[in-house]
């Protein structure tokens, strides 16, 4: 077949190379490498200190590194002009593990408040966007109305969600999106994240210390110790021989999180198939 013919490599959404950050003398990471792929629900775990949260801010732009290179959509997340920072900007949609709503609008103004500040447009359009991705992360439309301070747990998380996807982004980037919520609710915000990324074909980051998360909705996991990223599937990485890695992945509660995302996993099918 001649080469013109071949389908190009697919390129990645995120693609960091030899990262290193630092804290003063402490260094958090140290030659990082890691790509995510477009379509795919990337999972970050690691020991507390390891840099989960410091590598979430870095890729959206708010933690300079010391060295390396931090790419978005091809683009350099440091190196760019200011209208085209913004553009990549607006291709993402980011939760904050507290929602960081706005405490004195409603639901609705939060969703419209991201929208004023990227795309001018009528009040009345703002409003019927605000509207329908309320209805898209399963909250009541009356939501719209209440004050966050007015909502669960679960259903501020669900707003933050719809502010996120307010520019109907590629990159969904997530930071601890289940903490604080009850089994049964981060169970449903887990599904509302795949069944996101399966009906809006979503890029999907996040980061998180919930091991049912991980091997019930990722496909691919960074685990991050000292300072590097070992990067794989769920099984793969229960597989990995650092012996970090190796007694943090085989332990009884990962093998319980291990059947019960698989369990889920199954429920979830049974539930579409039906």
């Amino acid at each position: 077949m001649p080469l013109f013919d071949r389908d190009p490599a697919p390129q990645p959404v995120i693609r960091i190379r030899g990262l290193v950050t630092r804290f003063g003398t402490h260094t958090v990471h140290d030659g990082l490498d890691l790509d995510v792929m477009r379509g795919e629900i990337f999972g970050v775990i690691g020991g507390s200190g390891s840099g989960k949260s410091v590598l979430l801010r870095t890729i959206i732009g708010l933690n300079p590194p010391a060295g390396g290179s931090v790419k978005l959509f091809g683009s350099e997340v440091f190196d760019i002009p200011q209208a085209e920072r913004h553009a990549i900007e607006q291709r993402l949609g980011v939760l904050f593990q507290d929602g960081a709503l706005f405490s004195s609008m409603t639901v609705a103004e939060n969703i419209e408040f991201a929208l004023r500040e990227s795309v001018p447009m009528p009040q009345r359009l703002m409003e019927e966007i605000a509207a329908s991705k309320i209805a898209l992360v399963g909250l009541s439309p009356d939501a719209g109305k209440k004050s966050p301070a007015q909502l669960s747990g679960g259903m501020r998380k669900r707003a933050a969600l719809a502010r996120a996807l307010a520019l109907d982004p590629e990159l969904l980037i997530l930071d601890e999106p289940t903490s604080g919520l009850d089994p049964n609710a981060a169970d449903a915000f887990d599904r509302l994240i795949k069944d996101l990324q399966t009906g809006l074909g979503l890029t999907v980051f996040l980061v998180t210390h919930d091991l049912d998360t991980v091997f019930t909705v990722c496909d691919r996991v960074a685990v991050l110790v000292e300072g590097k990223a070992h990067v794989g599937t769920p099984d793969e990485l229960l597989r990995d021989e650092h012996p970090w890695v190796r007694a943090y992945l085989r332990s009884p509660r990962v093998r319980a999180a291990q059947d019960a995302g698989q369990e889920q996993r199954r429920m979830w099918e049974h539930h579409k198939a039906g």
